[in-house]
């Protein structure tokens, strides 16, 4: 279970980026997180994991209080908790299987990555993972020789390596065109459902959101708008969310 309450961020200059978000997400569930570009969605996400330090408010996961803990304590956190970027953040003149295995880096003797060594049961289950995601024979090439979809089923495949427990999906889809999105969107789901991964993913698009969200939560200006299904997403609802003027397509 993943609760945050009353989260808010302020940035310097005095912005404010979350404003008193409260929600809660149970385990295993795939959850939308949708909003106007600047509306905190990256924000949120990247507070939950502390890559960004909230302002003030509590994260709570799985009854820790994330919020609370020091830096060390943050780490042994983290390594349940894979993120998956909108510019896939890969080491690009490293190859695929090298990227993927970098999920393991909470795990191993720091000396070891240094090295480019990795047990042979983490190469073994790196390899597993690409095939999973279908680009198996990827492995030795490049990363930054992949196309842009390939680049970001090695994002999944690396966060998969953390054996987390929830991924946090930062636009991972906002780089590519709607045919690839639908694949990408299609593994988040895969792991969701076959390994009981709890998800946030963050979506401009909301034919995304009704084909893979069990649950919608939208924001504007920082401020919570929306928590519900998709289904319950009305015209006045869309309004609420993206603004009066705003159309809704498709």
């Amino acid at each position: 279970m993943l609760q945050v309450r009353n989260l808010t961020k302020i940035y310097e200059g005095g912005v404010l980026a979350l404003d008193n978000v409260s929600f809660e997400v149970p385990t295993g569930q795939f959850t939308a997180v949708i909003g106007l570009s600047g509306s905190g969605k990256s924000t949120l996400l990247r507070c939950i994991n502390r890559l960004i330090e909230p302002t003030t408010g509590q994260v709570i996961w799985n009854g820790e209080d994330i919020t609370s803990l020091s830096e060390d304590e943050m780490r042994r956190v983290r390594r349940k908790i894979g993120m998956v970027f909108q510019h896939f953040n890969l080491v690009h003149r490293s190859s695929v299987l090298t990227n993927v295995l970098a999920g393991r880096l909470g795990y191993i003797n720091p000396t070891w990555s240094l090295l480019n060594r990795f047990p042979k049961k983490d190469i073994e289950k790196a390899m597993q993972q690409l095939n999973r995601v279908g680009i198996a024979d990827k492995a030795d090439q490049r990363a930054d020789e992949l196309s842009g979809g390939q680049q970001q089923r090695v994002g999944i495949a690396r966060a998969i390596m953390q054996d987390p427990e929830m991924i946090l999906a930062d636009e991972p889809v906002a780089s590519l065109d709607p045919v690839l999105a639908h694949s990408i969107m299609q593994y988040l789901e895969l792991f969701n459902r076959e390994d009981g991964v709890t998800v946030l993913c963050s979506l401009h698009f909301l034919d995304l959101v009704h084909r893979y969200a069990q649950r919608v939560i939208a924001l504007n200006e920082g401020q919570l708008v929306f928590d519900g299904t998709p289904v319950e997403i009305d015209d006045n609802r869309f309004r609420e969310i993206y603004g009066k003027d705003a159309e809704r397509v498709g």
